[in-house]
């Protein structure tokens, strides 16, 4: 009954666990109004430039019109239509945010899996690196990046994506401590199995509920560091419409048509909370799961087979 105790949280089951606790965490209140926030901002964005009433950069009237008949959120600085450009100005920020947290999942958990598991002079080396980025704040270190290259998109989501590293290299560095130490990953170690398949087949698919947790974190400051950047300049290049960017390019006009501004900052605001509530109810879950397996492991512990 001993290997029961370190079993409690086999890899299949683990894994199943964490991608269960997604369908768990859609069922709760909280839940249900994350994704619901969610959902609806990701729609608009995605099927926004389909239906949007005119293109995002041809004129439609008056420079900040007032709202009317045919254009039902006015007009921007140069007369363009505010609806169209709203309609047309998020897919772009949303595909650059999932690619960025993407990118900084795949770096910063590489790192800190690295680290926790062959420890070492290796966990030395990625831990001070950590330690340099994280010095930085998010957004001078992305402007730091993209100021020696020049404000291209690609480089916009690696130079977000590398802020995101550190935290998540943190993170799953910890949770990778305590796995490693496990009796079913000692057992795979004893039987010659190289490190990186050691990493990949067993502690990996024990770090799903974390990774879920840190997804949805990353994913919310993507958002909020890429709209950040857009805003300064950095990002799609006019008269492409950006969220972030109509914000700046119509907060002079904001007497005048102050829904030039308010909208797309409302979108922004949205989709935030929106990850942000569904996140932390991911994390609800998966604490309450963990919280069940320390239980099934502990009771295990205490039972006659166990001694």
């Amino acid at each position: 009954m001993s290997a029961a105790v370190d079993s409690a949280a086999p890899p299949r089951l683990r894994r199943r666990q964490g991608f269960a606790a997604l369908g768990t965490a859609a069922r709760t209140p909280r839940g249900r109004v994350g994704l619901g926030i969610t959902a609806f901002v990701a729609l608009v964005a995605v099927i926004g430039p389909f239906v949007a009433p005119y293109s995002a950069t041809s004129f439609a009237n008056v420079p900040f019109g007032k709202p009317s008949g045919s254009s039902w959120l006015g007009t921007d600085t140069l007369g363009r239509d505010v609806l169209s450009r709203l309609l047309d100005g998020g897919w772009v920020l949303i595909l650059m945010a999932l690619a960025a947290t993407m990118f900084g999942l795949v770096v910063g958990g590489t790192a800190g899996i690295s680290a926790a598991y062959l420890r070492g002079r290796i966990d030395g080396l990625i831990m001070r690196t950590v330690d340099v980025i994280l010095a930085f704040p998010s957004i001078v270190f992305a402007l730091l990046l993209v100021s020696l290259v020049g404000p291209k998109l690609w480089l916009i989501v690696i130079a977000v994506g590398l802020t995101h590293a550190p935290q998540v290299a943190r993170v799953l560095r910890s949770a990778t401590l305590d796995i490693s130490e496990r009796d079913y990953v000692k057992s795979i170690e004893l039987q010659g199995v190289r490190p990186a398949k050691v990493m990949w087949s067993e502690i990996v698919p024990n770090l799903i509920s974390p990774l879920m947790v840190e997804a949805g974190l990353r994913l919310t400051f993507s958002i909020v560091i890429m709209s950040g950047l857009a805003y300064l300049g950095f990002g799609q290049a006019p008269p492409a419409p950006n969220w972030g960017y109509m914000i700046n390019e119509n907060r002079i006009g904001l007497q005048l048509n102050p829904w030039a501004v308010i909208v797309p900052a409302l979108f922004i605001a949205l989709l935030t909370i929106g990850v942000n509530t569904f996140t932390d109810s991911v994390a609800r879950v998966a604490i309450g799961v963990e919280g069940r397996n320390v239980e099934v492991a502990l009771i295990g512990a205490t039972t006659p087979e166990a001694s």
